[in-house]
This record gives C-alpha cells, structure tokens and sequence, in this order.
C-alpha cells in the first residue's frame, strides 16, 4: 500500500477498515511474512494515532489496518505529554504522515477518575497516577460549571471536552504540527470509539478531510 498523496485520502481510507471492522468483514491487510520482510529495512505509516491505552482501543484492529500503517502512541486518557508531542512531531518531520487521529473512547477510566476526584470526599491517588488524569480535571469542572443543579456528570460530555483539548494542547505545543496543519500537509481528526459500536466518530476536526468526515 503507497502513501496517500492527502490528508482527505488517508483518512478516507481509515474510516472504510473502521467500517469493515463494524460490520464483522475486517480483512487483516499486510499482516504476512511478505509485509514484515517488506518492513524489514524502514517504516512508512500512513497515518499516527494518538489514543488511549485502554485495552479495547487496539488502533490496527479497529481500523483494519496491518503492519506499518500507523504510527500509534498511547497512554492512559490520551494525555498530551513531552513524549506525545516529540513522538508526534517525530511521525510528522521525520515519516511524514500526512494525518494524526486523536483517539478517544465512552466508559474511560481515566476520565471516571478524574471525575472521581473532584469528590469532596474523593480519596487520594497515588502521585502518578494523579499527575496522569490531572490534565482532564480542567474538562471535569467545565462540565459541572455547565450542568443543570444537581444533575449527574456526565462522563461522555467529559470525555468529548478532554478530547478537544487534547486537539488544542497539541497544536499549541508544537509550532512544527500546526505549521503542517496551516500548510495543509497534515490534518488532525479527534474521534471518539464506541465501544459497543466499534464506530470511530469524528468530533473535531483541523486540516481538510472534509469529505470523508
């Protein structure tokens, strides 16, 4: 498989494994002897996927897509860090993938958590673990400041804020990914994973892939 001349097309491509895979006909491309020996000597992915680590978000599956075709970084809630951005800003200079999917998801557990410690009576995590879900507490209390008196949070509108966010940390914190994304050499899709779907749906979206949005 070459590359995609464009953003649109790399994501076109995404959403049609994503497709298959929701219809229970996947086709497991390049996933063969020839692939791997094919890969031997270097990479070239199509795209980079930013996601969260849950262990339902196995990006090449879910978008039916084989060896050496994503770029995939994860950690728990898909929290911009140092390392995301080098690891992305890396996919972009150096592979030159012309697409980046920030991949969220329903029922995330980092995101129960950071709603679980806005409690008042919320218990103490452990350091790391707080430094990891602190980021998504900014998106917490959004939601609580916009919701009805006394009505729940609810964890899929948190989970959408946090992925915005997340888009928008991004591009403030790499001058080299926006500058892609002004000059129309890349485009940046949040999407969010159903999980008892297996639909991947586009929330935000920067750079054009407007036809396949």
């Amino acid at each position: 498989m070459t590359q995609a001349a464009t953003p649109r097309e790399v994501w076109q491509e995404m959403i049609a494994g994503n497709a298959r895979f929701v219809d229970g006909s996947p086709q497991h491309p390049r996933q063969d002897v020839e692939r791997r020996h094919e890969l031997a000597d270097g990479q070239r992915p199509r795209a980079a996927l930013f996601g969260c680590s849950d262990s339902r978000l196995a990006a090449e599956i879910i978008f039916d897509e084989g060896l050496g075709d994503l770029f995939v970084i994860r950690n728990a809630g898909q929290v911009i860090s140092d390392s995301v951005v080098g690891s992305l800003e890396y996919a972009v200079a150096v592979l030159e993938v012309p697409l980046i999917v920030v991949l969220g998801h329903d029922a995330c557990g980092a995101v129960r958590a950071a709603i679980d410690s806005t409690q008042v009576d919320a218990p103490a995590l452990p350091p790391h673990i707080w430094r990891q879900i602190a980021p998504i507490v900014p998106a917490v209390r959004r939601v609580i400041q916009s919701r009805e008196h006394g009505a729940e949070i609810d964890a899929e509108t948190v989970g959408r804020e946090h992925l915005r966010d997340t888009v928008a940390d991004l591009l403030h914190s790499s001058e080299l990914i926006s500058d892609a994304v002004a000059e129309g050499r890349l485009a940046i899709v949040g999407a969010n994973y159903r999980l008892s779907e297996g639909t991947a749906v586009p929330d935000i979206i920067v750079g054009d892939v407007s036809d396949a949005a």
